[in-house]
């Protein structure tokens, strides 16, 4: 090699690595592009096979639910000597005015006005309308519901009366009454509307006020209207 040729050359070969070094720097970096690509895609399938799995989970929560809940219904209805009838909640009364659901079964159905209506728990309510194939149910916790009971204990008697969402009242109970907190209501039958026997709610407090002829006596429902799903319209 001349001077001139190797002068050449070790101005060549520098370039040449670093041209290469270059090279090979931007392919690990397309490759790692790729490899991130991939991997996103991945993250994404695998988002979705989860959104599947909890969407999954909950229909089978779901449907269980659902089935404990027919199953108290079935034993409910194997327990009373009357033709119950089921039937699904369709819409709450959202005007506030009145405490009132709308169920799924109607006169087409045998549902008439003034039947009595329970779920699992005890009273829901009774039919205030009917239609064809839905009907109104006034529940047990509105102002203007009343059923006859009776401590089922002592077998005094009085009228529960809605009071607030959640509560109702045990009117008319005499003083001497013998009642306490915890002692379970069931209907008395004699209102004509709610067989007897049928539960109503459990006593949260008594008081005696310094007059007058009856006792103070709130009432805690067995029914949680805030959770109703599923009732059972007793045709009779």
């Amino acid at each position: 090699y001349t001077v001139i040729d190797r002068v050449a050359m070790a101005g060549i070969v520098p370039f040449q690595e670093s041209v290469t070094r270059s090279l090979h720097f931007c392919r690990a970096i397309w490759d790692r592009y790729f490899e991130l690509v991939g991997v996103r895609e991945e993250c994404e399938r695998l988002k979705e096979m989860l959104a599947e799995a909890r969407m999954e989970r909950s229909r089978y929560l779901e449907s269980e639910m659902a089935a404990e809940r027919l199953r108290e219904l079935l034993e409910m209805k194997s327990q009373l000597p009357h033709t119950l009838l089921p039937a699904q909640v369709a819409a709450h009364d959202p005007s506030g005015w009145s405490q009132t659901i709308i169920i799924n079964k109607g006169r087409k159905d045998g549902v008439a006005k003034g039947m009595a209506v329970i779920d699992s728990k005890g009273i829901v309510g009774h039919v205030v309308k009917d239609f064809d194939w839905s009907a109104q149910v006034l529940l047990l916790i509105d102002q203007s519901s009343a059923v006859d009971a009776l401590v089922q204990r002592s077998r005094f008697r009085g009228i529960v009366k809605g009071e607030t969402t959640q509560a109702c009242g045990f009117k008319y109970v005499v003083r001497k009454a013998d009642i306490q907190v915890g002692d379970t209501l069931i209907s008395s039958g004699l209102d004509r509307v709610f067989a007897k026997g049928l539960r109503v709610g459990a006593v949260a407090s008594v008081s005696k006020p310094a007059s007058g002829l009856f006792q103070e006596v709130k009432v805690q429902p067995f029914v949680d209207f805030t959770r109703i799903e599923e009732v059972l319209v007793v045709l009779e």
